[in-house]
């Protein structure tokens, strides 16, 4: 027997119908390219979501059309989160980071046909352009956000976003399709082997905004004044730009700004209620705010996810602040959002060091999302933050195979999960620690050490500004630790002994690495995301030892 509700497709039009009808004033702001603010409400952005829905149509963009977005976050990238899914296409957000041989392989890959690029970053497109390259793509529109002279070796044929939307119809585009229709294509950052491409669906987004706006999920909501740091090339932003309109939260938009002083800025000046990025943003604004001071009293919440938080980090903007920072995890193939790092209300009574110890978890998962962890013969593992394996997950946004590309099938059980690679143990109250990625543990005389507790245990020294530890082979141990330390004040000394006494306070005296395996540099590759690039790292110390 079926139940008798209405049919209704989630579809990424509902979330905007409600943004413009139910929260009409509320405000988007985009800090542009020449460092103006340019405000406009949800009303305006529905009224140019259809212009540009327009335009596409007029483009040739048919259903199914891949069109990719080059873009900063600002407010003409948010209406192409919107147009795009709406006329039945697909967006796909290009990292800008990546190398330009990764560029080419995914817009390849991905087959677009046509690329909106920002005038600032249209010059690699022409270069790429030029190659040849880039088949697939029919055509390229210009955003100008504001700062950018012409580009020197534009893109051919080109067409101007501004024009075109001046020149469109605001009349209505609405095509109907399935709510398992695609609606949006990012590509994995490729720590190993060449990007895959995760596509979204309608039904998949509009789900992951609803646990974004949960009190227990992203916890975002109409009161909040949320400013997403991570860039909408990343994973939709964490799907902060869907579920802020869904939920009609002010939208603060930073543009390429968002590193130390634009950062600090634009908090102070909006009034900030929650952020969101990569750690390494929130040390540096840390530091900025050392040497000089904001008012920062709206900023209530920083959600942090990427990778590992520090302790130092979440008990510096407690305690100079009173900023909860709140860890989150995911991954490309999660839409984001997997798990997010509150504390239950069984913990209220604990004292703060138990209570920072599951604030340093990457939290519960999010309701909609089911974890577990397996051993290497995929037998399932008890919940009682001990034991430790493969972290598996499932859900309705969770990815089901990657997108034209059968080979990565062994990703995927056979009974629909997702092997996620990362290395977990879950506590009794439900909390997942990560403890390492697969291919970052090290193994030592047939022991395993976790490279992420490692370097969150070298970040608590208060001279310590960044920090990795990766494998070393060795003719005896298989493998040895060797630590990379970033120092805040370069010109300071840290000696090594300082380092291990601090791991000796949690790793046994076996684990530890030796004195000339701490070693000091000026910084840390980074991946196109802001992860350390333990890839690079490793290839480094092989060629300085040549192992």
């Amino acid at each position: 027997m079926d139940g008798l509700m209405m049919d209704y497709p989630l579809l990424i039009s509902t979330i905007l119908r409600r943004a413009e009808r139910v929260f009409p004033e509320k405000e988007i702001v985009s800090r542009r390219g020449d460092g103006r603010i340019v405000r406009i409400t949800y009303a305006e952005l529905g009224r140019r979501v259809r212009r540009l829905m327009n335009v596409l149509v007029d483009l040739g963009v048919r259903p199914g059309d891949r069109v990719a977005t080059f873009a900063w976050n600002s407010q003409r990238h948010l209406e192409l989160y919107f147009a795009v899914p709406m006329v039945g296409a697909v967006l796909h957000t290009i990292n800008i980071r990546l190398p330009r041989e990764q560029i080419i392989y995914i817009v390849n890959h991905a087959e677009d046909r046509f690329v909106f690029v920002d005038r600032s970053l249209a010059c690699l497109f022409g270069e790429l352009q030029a190659s040849p390259g880039l088949p697939s793509v029919k055509a390229y529109v210009m955003i100008d956000e504001g700062g950018a002279p012409e580009p020197a070796t534009p893109p051919a044929p080109a067409f101007d976003y501004d024009e075109l939307l001046a020149a469109a119809s605001e009349q209505a585009v609405d095509p109907v399709f399935d709510e398992n229709t695609a609606a949006g294509l990012c590509y994995t950052s490729a720590t190993t082997g060449d990007p895959k491409g995760v596509l979204y669906s309608h039904r998949s987004t509009v789900l992951h905004s609803l646990a974004n706006c949960m009190v227990d999920g992203g916890g975002m909501g109409e009161r909040e004044t949320a400013l997403p740091v991570v860039p909408m090339f990343h994973v939709n932003a964490w799907g902060l730009p869907y579920s802020c309109a869904l939920c009609g939260a002010k939208l603060v938009l930073p543009g390429s700004g968002f590193v130390g002083q634009p950062l600090a800025e634009l908090i102070e000046a909006e009034r900030v209620t929650c952020a969101a990025g990569v750690p390494t943003v929130w040390n540096l604004l840390y530091q900025h705010l050392q040497e000089k001071s904001y008012d920062l009293s709206s900023l209530k919440t920083i959600l942090v996810g990427g990778s590992a938080a520090p302790r130092s980090m979440i008990e510096n903007y407690a305690h100079d602040f009173g900023i909860t920072v709140i860890h989150a995890w995911g991954m490309t193939e999660t839409s984001p959002v997997g798990t997010v790092s509150r504390l239950k209300s069984t913990a209220a009574g604990w004292d703060h060091e138990r209570q920072l110890e599951l604030l340093l978890t990457q939290g519960l998962p999010v309701p909609g999302v089911e974890v577990k962890i397996v051993d290497a013969a995929d037998i399932e593992l008890p919940w009682d933050g001990v034991q430790a394996g493969e972290l598996l997950v499932r859900g309705p946004w969770i990815a089901r195979a990657y997108y034209n590309n059968p080979a990565a099938g062994g990703s995927f059980t056979a009974d629909g999960w997702f092997r996620t690679g990362d290395i977990a143990a879950i506590e009794p109250l439900g909390y997942v620690r990560l403890t390492d990625r697969k291919k970052d543990l090290i193994k030592r005389k047939g022991e395993w050490i976790s490279s992420v507790d490692m370097e969150n245990a070298v970040l608590a020294h208060k001279g310590v500004l960044e920090a990795a530890v990766v494998a070393r082979p060795d003719p005896v141990c298989v493998e040895v630790p060797v630590c990379l330390v970033v120092r805040k004040n370069p010109s300071a000394t840290i000696p090594p002994e300082e380092i291990l006494e601090i791991l000796a306070r949690k790793f046994a005296k076996w684990q530890l690495p030796k004195p000339e395996d701490i070693l000091f540099v000026e910084s840390l590759p980074k991946t196109s995301v802001g992860k350390l690039d333990k890839k690079v790292i490793r290839q480094t110390l092989a060629s300085r030892t040549g192992g």
